[in-house]
Order: structure tokens, then C-alpha cells, then sequence
């Protein structure tokens, strides 16, 4: 104990020979009669000192010293109830300083009011912790609302994090807000954190490009105010070439209120000045119209007083990291709140339970009075053992304990109306039971606990309804209008879309809904289609056009091209330039070499299965249109379908017999085994990528007037063991 007391002793001298000092050596100094203004207290006749609870020795000592001078008064608010009960912990602080202090209470003796009263008491077990400003706004409201003329009241916060959920449910009216709106909470923080984040990266990745997710996040944010004309094409340059990094000296931000939020920092020394002209920037753009917007000014303002206390302190302690410096940044920004002010005579008072003390209200509605909450049963961090901090006379857990038993206590004595929410959910963050406070004063007093548990309704899942659309009205018009008027062309993919989802056609190509431009940061299947199919275009083009059959062995030659085809057709489909492996990101690797191999395979299968080959058609050598005749109510009309063929060749196989066939490529799981037609093209069919290849072989017959051509589906992942040729389960398919 020695040891300890003499390190202390050190420690003040150190600090006072460098002019340094805080608040503990300033109360003791005036308490031992060695303050610099020893006196101050003299200035004024008497000083009233209103609704002091816990007090320390040195507060203790002075105020037993100027109440023996007549310099002081003091007001106690008091209840006999817990006051002359030694095991009631409420009145632990007022019985040590009216009995051991021998503080004078001006109120005079202690009435018991609490022993005396027996008022119902509205105690709710809420499912969940936000559920609990859920019941109340239907209480506020219930109850017929709040003469605020002739009556007080007030939501006193047991747990200050249900402000927000607080805020959100409550019904209009005026109210006046003491304990502030967390700095955490607000899109500011967002936005800082946000910052800190990609100077982060850019410090430790040592790169010049940033996740595109970082960039999205600053797009989205309500606060930068960039322009939509940027924004969108931002985002349409990033979905087109899917940037899932870019390069940071290209980010071009210059709408926005902050151009400048990209720029990468030099040195740690311009992290705290930059975080500072971020601020003025927010608050030059912010208008002061609106609670919302008053609450940010303050927040800005808050902030930036905070961020210049901790730019003169790094000042004095040298180069410090980046990462240290927002690390401590981030700690120091998290306490900072600003007050949602009002009326503080008229309206809803919401504040916290330590706010409330001296305080009274005829209607009380205490949120979070939860066992765990009320009272906490975690203490402040601390080095020093429980104890060791009981010997020293230091706050303990028990103290805490005390000081929140006075605050709810005492809100017994004069509210007639009190409502007691608590979660009765148990969770990590939950007992799921009511404070012990509740449970003493239901034994111990004449209060009647009329208990009430929120009843969630059961829901159980209703059936949806079949979306049906009818095709009458406007949607008539626009879909005889489009396909029979405009002759617009019925593609493959949209009569199979039809048979699958009539919905999907009618969303997709009647409605014209089309999904928004976004980066994914999965695979995409219909990108890694793409590049496979101009990448066998480019690879068969040599060969087309002959009259003459050419030996399958001269694929060996494609064969050895398909990587560098391949790479250099990712990278126009990602509209840049990319030579070399070493050029692709990790994902445009994956699709490398996933194309590589499917290409690969569709020309060791031709080398394997064939003699010979001749290239009648490609991709994109002809579309091919055919006017098809239906019914309409009993009227002939005429739509136009629409077929783009991947390939059609002649080959001769390995036992000398010539086939004309139409190719189709596929890289998806789709099959070339069916049960029978019918289900080929019934609702819902399973066999998309067959029917697409039978509507190509149809259009192209009836166009070209080529008969006898034999469909063939190159799958990929089931080439092997499938084939190529349709075929059901007793042999091949044929029409």
C-alpha cells in the first residue's frame, strides 16, 4: 500500500514541476487548504447546492467545512422509505452525507412518501428491445394524449441506445431531447468513418486503385451531394467495364461537396487538418432549416472542437502512424452528441435517468428497466483490483448500484402516472427479466404492478395470389402493337421466357423493366457466354467460306491461339486493353480460365468426333428473320421471329457419313436429355437451351431453305458424358 501511495506522490510531483495537473489533485489541494484560489467561496453570501448525491472526501470535507462557515445550504431530496432503511442501497450516498458527513438537510426531516402511496403502477414485458418504443407510441396515443398545459412529462432512457428506435415511433408532437443525438449514430460518422477507411487502405495496400464498394458507398451517401449526372455515370463507366477496383487518380468526384474526399494524404500530419476542412465544407453545405438539419451543424461543430484538442496533443508527441492517429480519432469522435433542444417547460422531456434527478413529472415512462441495465452490471474499466479500490475509498460496482436505485427511486414519490418497459426477450444483450428495483418495491410497498405482456399476433404465411395480368386495355395496345404493328422480332430467348415466366415476358419485354447497371463481385455467367462465343467466332473465321472440307487436325492450330484470344476478348468486353495474363484481375483469371478450357473442349471434341468440316455460317454473319403466321381471335396475323445462329457446318465423321448441322453453345448445367416433346415445350420447361437451339434450327431452315439440319448442343459441363445430339430416353430425337 505504501508502494503505491509513494508512485502516486511521484507522479503529482512529476506533473506539477512541468505546470501540469488534474481534476482528483485540484479537489484535494482545495480540500487540504492548498488551493491557488483557496477562497473563491467568499465572493459570494451564501452558495445553494441542489440535489448532490454522491460526493467524494474532498467535496465531502468542503462542504462540511463551508456549512460550519455558513457559506453553504443544502437541498436533499429525500424519501424516509430508503433513507432510514440501512439495506435500501438508494439511500447509501444520503445517509453518508446526512449522518457521517453531517450535512443539514434545508428540507427538514425526510417524509416517507413512498411507504405511504399505493398508485397502480403499468409494468410491460416487450418482445424485443426496439419494441419497447413501439408500445409506448401506441400508449402516447391510447391514452388520449397530454394536457402539456396543465401536466409534465417525460421518457426517462434506462438504456440511452433506444433513442433512435425512440425517435423513429413516436407520435407528432412537441418534445425537448437532453441527452443529444449520438455522433455514431448520425450519417456524419458514416461519412468520416468512410474516409478513414480509404486512407487506410491507400496507407497500408500501398495501391493506387480503391474497392469499388468504397467509391458506392461515398456515391450513395446523402451528405456528399453529388450530382445525379455524375453519379450515374460513374456507375455506368463502372458497370460497363466492371471495375471492381479503380484507379484513384481517376476518380472524378467534382460535384460533389467534398471533390477532394479521394485524394490520398502525403503524411500523417495532414490527417487531422483534412478531417477539419472536410467539416467547414459540410457545414457551408448544410442549411440550418429544419431540426435535422440543426442537429448536424452541432454535430460538425462538436467535431471539429474535439478534432483540434487532438491536433495540438499530437502535436506534442511527434510522427505518429495513420493508423495510430484514427484509431484515436475514432475513440475521441464516439462519446460527441448534440442536443435536440425544445421547450424544456412544455412538451415531452426525453432524457436519461441521471438527467431526471431533482427533477418531477406527473406522467413517467421509464424504456430499458431491464435487470442488467438497471443498474448496470458492468463497471468502468480499471486496473485496480475491487479491493484495493474498497480501501482507497474509490467508486466500486456497489456504488453504481446506489446511484441508479436513488435516480429510480425517487421517481416514486411524486409521478401519478408510471409506465415500466423492459425486454423480455433473453439474449446475449438481454436477461429477458425486469430490474430488481421493480421487483423490491413490489415487495416492500403498497404499489399495485398491474403487469401487461405485448402480444405479437401470430401471422401465418398467406398463399400469394396469382399475379395475373390480362392483355387488354393499354397492355393489349402496347403488346399488338409491338409485335403484330411494329413487327417487332420474337427472339428464342423471349419465347422460352414466355413458357417459363408469361410474367417475367411481360416485366421484361412488354413492360420494358429492365434491372439497373450494378457490379458483382460473383461470377457472371452471361459475360463468361459472351466471351466464349466471339472467341469460337474468331477462332472458326479462317475457316469459313471454303467450298473444300478442311481436316479437323487444322484445329490444332485454333487450339494453341485460344488462350491469348481469350484474354484479349475479356478485355474488350471490359473495354480496356489487356496483352497478358498477368493484366487480368482475380476474377477476370477465373473467367480465363474457365473459357480457355470450354473453348478447348469444343474443339478437341470436333477433332475427336469428326474427319472433316466445312463452316457454313457463323455468329455474326446474318440475322435471320421469319414472318410466322397465328391466330388472333379468330383473325391471321403475322409475327416476325428473330434467330442468331452460333454456327451451322457441314462435317464428315470418322466412318465417312456427312451431316449438316446447327450448333449451339452452351455454358450453363443445361441438358440434351429430355422425357418427351411434349414437356420440351410445355410451361415451365426445364429444357430452355434445346427449344433455343430447335427455334434456330427452324428459322434457319425456313429462311435459308436447307433441309435436314441436325441440331447439336454444345454443353460444356456435360459434353462428355452426354454428347451433343438430343436424344430422350429410348434413342435419338429426330422430328
Amino acid at each position: 500500500m505504501e508502494e503505491i501511495t509513494d508512485s502516486l506522490q511521484i507522479v503529482q510531483g512529476e506533473a506539477k514541476t512541468e505546470n501540469q495537473t488534474n481534476f482528483p489533485t485540484l479537489y484535494r489541494d482545495l480540500a487540504e487548504g492548498r488551493g491557488e484560489n483557496q477562497g473563491f467561496i467568499n465572493q459570494f453570501k451564501k452558495v445553494i447546492f441542489v440535489g448532490f448525491n454522491a460526493l467524494n472526501k474532498a467535496e465531502a470535507g468542503l462542504f462540511k467545512q463551508w456549512q460550519e462557515e455558513d457559506k453553504a445550504i443544502f437541498y436533499f431530496d429525500v424519501d424516509a422509505h430508503y433513507l432510514d432503511d440501512k439495506i435500501q442501497e438508494a439511500g447509501l450516498f444520503l445517509r453518508r452525507n446526512l449522518f457521517q458527513t453531517g450535512l443539514v438537510n434545508a428540507l427538514g426531516e425526510a417524509p416517507n412518501i413512498i411507504g405511504n402511496r399505493d398508485i397502480d403502477v403499468n409494468l410491460y414485458q416487450t418482445s424485443g428491445k426496439n419494441s419497447e418504443a413501439k408500445l409506448l407510441h401506441d400508449i402516447l396515443l391510447n391514452t388520449g394524449g397530454i394536457d402539456f398545459n396543465n401536466e409534465t412529462a417525460a421518457i426517462l432512457l434506462a438504456d440511452e441506445s433506444l433513442l433512435v428506435p425512440l425517435l423513429q415511433s413516436l407520435p407528432q408532437m412537441d418534445i425537448n431531447i437532453t441527452t443529444g443525438y449520438p455522433l455514431i449514430q448520425s450519417p456524419i460518422y458514416g461519412l468520416f468513418d468512410l474516409w478513414c477507411e480509404v486512407q487506410l487502405y491507400i496507407s497500408h495496400q500501398k495501391k493506387e486503385k480503391l474497392p469499388y464498394q468504397l467509391l458506392e458507398t461515398f456515391l450513395s451517401h446523402p451528405l456528399t451531394k453529388i450530382s445525379k449526372k455524375q453519379k450515374q455515370q460513374i456507375q455506368k463507366e463502372s458497370s460497363e467495364k466492371q471495375l471492381f477496383e479503380v484507379s484513384i487518380a481517376e476518380i472524378d468526384v467534382s460535384s460533389s461537396v467534398l471533390p477532394n474526399f479521394f485524394k490520398p494524404i502525403k503524411n500523417s500530419a495532414e490527417l487531422i487538418p483534412t478531417m477539419v476542412r472536410m467539416i467547414e465544407d459540410l457545414v457551408q453545405s448544410i442549411s440550418l432549416e429544419g431540426t435535422t438539419k440543426v442537429i448536424e451543424s452541432n454535430l460538425l461543430i462538436e467535431t471539429k472542437k474535439v478534432l483540434n484538442q487532438l491536433h495540438l496533443g499530437f502535436d506534442k508527441l511527434g510522427h505518429l502512424s495513420i493508423s495510430f492517429q484514427i484509431g484515436l480519432i475514432k475513440k475521441a469522435l464516439a462519446p460527441i452528441n448534440s442536443a435536440i433542444e425544445g421547450d424544456q417547460l412544455y412538451g415531452l422531456q426525453i432524457m436519461g435517468l441521471l438527467e431526471s434527478r431533482c427533477l418531477n413529472f406527473d406522467h413517467v415512462y421509464v424504456l430499458g428497466a431491464n435487470e442488467g441495465i438497471l443498474p448496470k452490471t458492468s463497471s468502468a474499466a480499471t486496473f485496480l483490483p475491487n479491493n484495493l479500490r474498497k480501501a482507497y475509498g474509490l467508486p466500486v460496482l456497489e456504488n453504481q448500484d446506489a446511484l441508479s436505485a436513488y435516480l429510480f427511486y425517487r421517481h416514486f414519490q411524486y409521478s401519478n402516472d408510471i409506465h415500466l418497459f423492459y425486454n423480455g426477450i433473453v439474449d446475449e444483450n438481454s436477461t429477458g427479466e425486469e430490474s430488481r428495483f421493480i421487483k423490491q418495491l413490489n415487495f416492500e410497498t403498497n404499489f399495485k404492478f398491474i403487469k401487461r405482456s405485448q402480444q405479437q399476433p401470430l401471422l401465418f404465411p398467406v398463399q400469394p395470389e396469382e399475379l395475373v395480368i390480362d392483355k387488354k386495355g393499354d397492355i393489349w395496345d402496347k403488346l399488338y402493337g409491338s409485335y403484330i404493328k411494329d413487327r417487332k422480332a420474337l427472339s428464342a430467348s423471349a419465347f422460352t421466357t414466355y413458357l417459363m415466366s408469361p410474367l417475367q415476358f411481360f416485366l421484361k419485354y412488354v413492360a420494358d423493366i429492365k434491372e439497373p447497371p450494378s457490379i458483382s463481385q460473383e461470377f457472371e455467367m452471361n459475360k463468361l457466354g459472351t466471351v466464349i462465343h466471339e472467341c469460337m467466332e474468331q477462332l472458326l473465321s479462317p475457316y469459313k467460306g471454303s467450298t473444300d472440307f478442311t481436316p479437323t487436325s487444322e484445329l490444332e492450330k485454333a487450339l494453341e491461339k485460344v488462350d491469348s484470344t481469350v484474354i484479349k476478348e475479356i478485355g474488350k468486353q471490359y473495354q480496356t486493353e489487356l496483352t497478358k495474363l498477368e493484366d487480368l484481375n482475380s476474377l477476370q483469371r477465373i473467367m480465363h480460365k474457365i473459357s480457355s478450357e470450354y473453348i478447348k473442349m469444343y474443339l478437341q471434341y470436333d477433332i475427336d468426333q469428326y474427319e472433316s468440316f466445312r463452316i457454313v455460317e457463323l455468329e455474326n454473319d446474318q440475322d435471320y428473320f421469319l414472318d410466322f403466321e397465328i391466330n388472333i381471335q379468330g383473325v391471321p396475323q403475322k409475327i416476325r421471329l428473330f434467330g442468331i445462329i452460333d454456327r451451322v457446318d457441314e462435317v464428315i465423321s470418322k466412318n465417312g457419313q456427312r451431316k449438316l448441322r446447327i450448333v449451339d453453345y452452351k455454358t450453363g448445367a443445361d441438358q440434351v436429355i429430355f422425357g418427351n416433346l411434349d414437356k420440351v415445350f410445355s410451361d415451365n420447361t426445364e429444357n430452355k437451351a434445346l427449344l433455343q437451339t430447335l427455334f434456330y434450327a427452324y428459322v434457319y431452315e425456313q429462311v435459308s431453305g436447307l433441309r435436314g439440319l441436325e441440331p447439336h448442343l454444345y454443353v460444356a459441363r456435360r459434353m462428355r458424358e452426354d454428347g451433343t445430339l438430343f436424344r430422350n430416353r429410348s434413342g435419338s430425337f429426330s422430328i
